[in-house]
């Protein structure tokens, strides 16, 4: 088998493709939920703490006086410790919100019917003809 054949057997697979589309849609989804944290629960809770943005929370590690982290990453090295609160805080709500995503799915598989049960395969025709023949000689 050729090393091309192969590759396309193997990225063809049903479940490469699968991974790829989880993938694809995973990194969407992260950018969901950056917005959502990002551009909706950050400022409620801002607004809770008195006005706080964890965005600009930062150690200078070289003597920076700006209060703007961007500036201060410009200055030399930071130790931005907000950035981490925002990211945890992302990842929080991202594993709670599939959390709920795979709550909900597997109810809805417990949900299911169960299938009806199968009705047992005809009796071949010999069985049958042998069967015959030694009920019969029983009687």
């Amino acid at each position: 088998m050729s090393f091309f054949s192969e590759f396309k057997e193997f990225a063809v697979k049903g479940n490469v493709i699968d991974l790829a589309v989880g993938v694809i849609i995973g990194g969407a989804f992260g950018k969901i939920v950056d917005s959502l944290v990002g551009d909706v629960i950050m400022p409620v809770v801002s607004k809770i703490f008195g006005g706080l943005d964890f965005s600009n929370y930062f150690i200078p590690l070289a003597g920076q006086t700006t209060t703007v982290l961007a500036d201060a990453k410009k200055e030399g090295a930071v130790l931005a410790y907000g950035s981490f609160i925002t990211v945890s805080l992302n990842f929080m709500i991202l594993a709670f919100v599939i959390f709920l995503m795979i709550k909900q799915i597997n109810r809805l598989k417990r949900a299911e019917p169960a299938p009806a049960p199968a009705e047992p395969p005809a009796t071949p025709e010999d069985i049958q003809l042998l069967r015959e023949i030694r009920d019969s000689l029983k009687r």
